[in-house]
């Protein structure tokens, strides 16, 4: 995700200050007509049993599917996935739109089935909770629900569709992000300073955290060890923030996974989070160790080679990686 210090003002997912690469004008436009008669399509093909049917129309033609091993999938092979996992981790870059579409099919052809499907969201933090609550229950008005939750700035275009179709259908939202002032405090003061916090506070945060593997230390460093940082926040310092919004998510799923046994997840976060089963995946591994994962990674640039995720997604197959 953009900021791992606090909530990002702009959609953006890579913790750089470089640009993802701008959208394909024909591609990456919200609330397009060809663009939600796909989805409604993709959805009405699954509920029908062709889930392993590659999804007909502009969505199916605008990406490009493969298994992590490189092998060509499509976008029924991920929904036809779902039959069998527990969590179904979909990974982003905030800005796309493509992949904003994709997620809202793939959380609609969850809802066909006849499992409990329980939608998390790392853009909504643990300490909303309640309030989201009482919006999917309509005790308090939408206008209510997001002046008291913080929304990300592209909230009404990429997520609201999701929490909607959610409350539309009855299913349970889960706030999973770390509140931002925590995560702030933790890449400034590390996270010996969550100890100071009283019981309160410390509820909306896992009681254990544990360390950030080897793997995903060595990626991050390598993506922002070359940053001039200043006065701000040392790598050391910002790898811990990533770390506890990680934990805190895998821990907000492993939960929602106790209260509804033999639901399906479906968490949608920054690709960072989850992409090569790092991160997120690594935690819920600790903390739900029996739980099926279905890891899908969703980008405009096409992979540079095989992965541990079960799915990629190129959300814009025609563009070229800008080589910096």
């Amino acid at each position: 995700m953009a900021p791992l210090i606090a909530r990002p003002d702009r959609p953006s997912d890579r913790p750089s200050p470089r640009s993802t690469g701008g959208p394909a004008a024909s591609l990456d436009r919200e609330g397009t007509h060809w663009l939600r008669a796909a989805l409604a399509l993709l959805a009405l093909l699954v509920a029908a049993g062709a889930a392993r049917a590659q999804a007909p129309g502009p969505l199916a033609d605008a990406v490009r599917v493969a298994t992590g091993a490189g092998q060509a999938a499509t976008l029924g092979d991920v929904t036809a996935a779902m039959a069998d996992a527990d969590v179904l981790i979909l990974g982003e870059q905030h800005d796309d739109s493509t992949a904003h579409a994709i997620e809202r099919a793939v959380l609609q052809a969850a809802l066909a089935g006849e499992r409990p499907v329980i939608l998390s969201l790392e853009m909504v933090e643990t300490d909303v909770q309640t309030v989201l609550d009482e919006y999917l229950a309509g005790l308090v008005r939408e206008r209510d629900w997001l002046a008291a939750s913080r929304p990300w700035g592209n909230y009404e275009a990429g997520y609201r569709p999701l929490v909607e179709t959610a409350r539309q259908q009855g299913a349970a939202v889960v706030a999973a992000n770390a509140p931002g002032r925590y995560v702030s405090l933790v890449s400034r003061s590390g996270m010996g300073a969550l100890d100071s916090l009283g019981a309160s506070a410390r509820a909306w945060l896992p009681p254990a955290v544990a360390p950030p593997s080897a793997a995903l230390a060595a990626k991050f460093t390598d993506l922002m060890g070359g940053m001039a940082h200043g006065s701000g926040p040392s790598v050391e310092g910002m790898l811990a923030a990533q770390n506890l919004r990680d934990a805190t998510m895998a821990w907000r799923i492993a939960g929602a996974l106790r209260q509804r046994p033999g639901a399906l997840v479906v968490h949608v976060n920054g690709s960072f989070h989850s992409a090569g089963r790092l991160g997120v995946p690594e935690h819920l591994a600790r903390l739900a160790p029996d739980a099926r994962v279905v890891v899908v990674t969703m980008d405009r640039a096409a992979p540079e080679g095989p992965s541990d995720d079960d799915f990629v997604i190129t959300t814009a197959p025609g563009e070229t990686p800008s080589v910096d």
